[in-house]
């Protein structure tokens, strides 16, 4: 899946999180992309079988999008907490770093890095 499907599916989800509707609206404003850009992108997105739109213009992940997005998000969490803990930045800030770097990252990079959260929580949880 390239970088901009990831922001887009990853964006969706976050704005459902965040306040449940979500139309394509909602989505140009929050990527400040055109509102062509996005209809266009979610009618490849209806294509691959990873959202519907529903009545009123409602943007609804399907199960196939569903299941991408959450291994997304999880892989975008664990890079921004990385970061946080190295690099000494706010939660923000690494969330939209690890958005752009999780495309690249590859599987042995994610696995360092969980480990080392992990072992950096288990250090904090014994410091309790």
């Amino acid at each position: 899946m390239l970088l901009s499907q990831k922001i887009y599916l990853s964006t969706i989800y976050r704005l459902k999180q965040g306040g449940g509707r979500v139309r394509s609206v909602e989505l140009a404003r929050e990527l400040n992309y055109t509102k062509p850009s996005v209809s266009r992108a979610i009618g490849n997105f209806e294509k691959g079988g990873y959202l519907t739109v529903e009545k009123g213009g409602i943007l609804e992940l399907t199960e196939k999008g569903q299941k991408e997005v959450k291994e997304l998000v999880k892989r975008q969490e664990l890079i921004a907490e990385f970061l946080q803990m190295t690099c000494g930045i706010g939660s923000q800030q690494a969330l939209q770093d690890a958005i752009g770097m999780e495309a690249s990252a590859s599987a042995d990079t994610i696995r360092g890095m969980k480990a080392f959260v992990k072992e950096v929580r288990k250090m904090y949880d014994s410091e309790r």
